[in-house]
């Protein structure tokens, strides 16, 4: 069980900015131990009034599209607008460490270097494409640690990239430009979850096929159904290397913000981003408490020699036995 004393080092520790208690707070919270849990729960109790002061940016995109240099370069640009930066590098993990093995730093050389700039490489435990489960805590101790713009940048596009949208304000998507068949690489729904969509490297040669994959974007865009935001989806094109365009996404996030909370959407989205959270989690403990359970398990190894039996039946009354036994 959590001690006040354990708590409050992190949370003293946190609310001074101090970046060594940030890693080791989310390491905290990115640990599976029962009793780290119970550390965790008590500091994010502590340090919730702290919370909830900044903006929350998710990225995504393409393998290759070049998310750590549109950052970089984007990062620096959000600083030199006075805000405190923490990005939040979703990496593929290990299969034998689970550890991070891109390390954004390195590819990140210029923005890691600088003060106002906090990035935390976090290994996705082998969900490829996906969140970790403590990406949301670990964006409310970086608010808490007073970082005012936070960044979370996911390993590509796949199913998980649901669950980015789900933690953030902005769901921004990177796209390269093809060879005219770009609408072809990307699932619709994706597109369908995206605030906007930026495509990169328009620089040299590749500056026009930037501008006609942007047309073809915008128009697919505006195909797609609007934002419950009421927020129209833009279409964009950048080059990170040359910085150009940077500066028009820096903007077109500040209109965002505020649009959104002019029309009361903004805090609106967090509060039910809030509570799909919670309800996530009580599925998520059920699930793992009932199949967990020795009789649950045995019932299940019965069902699954059976030649035949009703599904839904025998559904019922397997949950029923369960909490019958649980009282």
């Amino acid at each position: 069980m959590a001690t006040p004393k354990h708590t409050e080092f992190y949370v003293d520790g946190i609310l001074k900015h101090d970046i060594a208690v940030l890693s080791k707070a989310i390491t905290l919270v990115e640990s599976s131990s029962d009793a780290h849990r119970q550390t965790a729960v008590a500091v994010m109790e502590a340090l919730m009034p702290y919370t909830g002061r900044s903006f929350r940016l998710g990225i995504t995109g393409v393998p290759g599209v070049g998310k750590s240099t549109f950052i970089e370069s984007f990062g620096q640009h959000v600083v030199a607008q006075g805000h405190r930066l923490a990005v939040l590098a979703i990496d593929p993990s290990s299969t034998r460490s689970r550890g991070s093995i891109l390390g954004d730093k390195t590819r990140m050389e210029k923005l890691s270097a600088m003060q106002q700039v906090y990035i935390r490489p976090s290994p996705s435990s082998g969900e490829l494409g996906g969140i970790t489960r403590s990406t949301y805590e670990s964006i409310l101790l970086c608010e808490a640690a007073g970082f005012d713009y936070i960044i979370v940048e996911t390993v590509g596009v796949g199913q998980s990239e649901v669950a980015v949208k789900r933690i953030c304000d902005f769901f921004l998507l990177l796209m390269l430009a093809g060879a005219g068949d770009e609408l072809q690489g990307i699932k619709r729904g994706i597109m369908e979850m995206a605030d906007a969509l930026v495509i990169t490297k328009a620089d040299g040669e590749n500056a026009q096929k930037a501008a006609s994959a942007r047309a073809e974007y915008a128009h697919a865009m505006h195909l797609l159904q609007a934002p419950e935001s009421g927020w129209t989806p833009r279409t964009l094109v950048c080059s990170a290397l040359e910085g150009k365009g940077i500066e028009e996404v820096y903007n077109m996030l500040t209109d965002f913000v505020t649009f959104a909370k002019a029309h009361n959407w903004f805090f609106e989205n967090r509060k039910e981003q809030q509570y799909s959270l919670f309800l996530n989690t009580v599925e998520e403990r059920l699930r793992t408490h009932f199949f967990s359970e020795p009789g649950v398990k045995q019932q299940l190894e019965i069902l699954k020699q059976a030649e035949n039996f009703q599904p839904y039946a025998e559904a019922l009354r397997l949950i029923n036995a369960f909490f019958k036994s649980t009282k």
